[in-house]
């Protein structure tokens, strides 16, 4: 499980400050989901219609339902001034034996307002968050079920032996066990954010097509992951 928020710690990297999000940051995240620009990539694909539509998105990482998204608000060390957003979404069941994200993962995902863009902060904010992110406890379970397709072929080598008892199925899907993995997804023609994925150390897993549920149109997106330090 995640840890409330209340007790969650500020996350440092070289120029920003990670902070978990918080009521007060209503007017800075207003700003930023204003701008079309931004909200392009967003899972909206539109600016917020006002503020109540902002603080809706907000209230569902407050208590009490923190407990299955991991977001801060990401500003620079320097002045304090809000840049971003970003963390860690969908944590719980997306489907029976399946854990939540599009790929069946933890997913991180971002946004920074356009005057931040092109210098270097996505990256520097993938970089310290993934970092935070690994460093949090886990408790022992049983190994997480993913479809096999989201596991990039390097992993397949040492993480499963062919014909072995790691291999099953899941509704009809071949999977196998594997060890934790944290997952991105981008539209094919953010090529921006799928450059920051690739610098810092995340693999392409897969590509796939699906019908928009607001916009009806079929778009195709990539899926990324990075596995767990050994």
């Amino acid at each position: 499980p995640l840890p409330p928020l209340p007790t969650r710690k500020p996350v440092l990297t070289e120029r920003l400050i990670l902070k978990p999000v918080s009521q007060d940051d209503l007017p800075a995240l207003h700003a930023m989901r204003s701008q079309p620009e931004v909200m392009r990539w967003a899972v909206a694909g539109r600016p917020d219609a006002d503020l109540d539509e902002t603080q809706a998105w907000l209230d569902h990482n407050l208590p009490p339902n923190d407990a299955h998204n991991y977001n801060f608000t990401i500003c620079l060390r320097s002045t304090g001034e809000f840049v971003g957003l970003g963390g860690v979404k969908r944590i719980g069941p997306s489907s029976p034996g399946l854990p939540g994200g599009e790929l069946g993962w933890p997913e991180i995902g971002y946004l920074f307002c356009k005057e931040a863009w092109g210098k270097g902060y996505a990256t520097e904010f993938l970089r310290g968050f993934v970092g935070a992110w690994w460093s949090l406890p886990r408790s022992a379970a049983p190994a997480l079920r993913v479809e096999k397709s989201v596991v990039g072929e390097e992993t397949r080598p040492s993480q499963e032996q062919p014909g072995s008892e790691s291999e099953f199925e899941v509704n009809g899907a071949s999977v196998v066990a594997v060890g934790e993995i944290l997952t991105a997804v981008t539209e094919l023609d953010n090529l921006p954010s799928q450059k920051v994925l690739d610098k810092t150390g995340f693999r392409k897993l897969k590509v796939w097509t699906e019908v928009d549920e607001k916009t009806q149109e079929t778009t195709t997106l990539v899926g990324y992951g990075i596995e767990a330090p050994k």
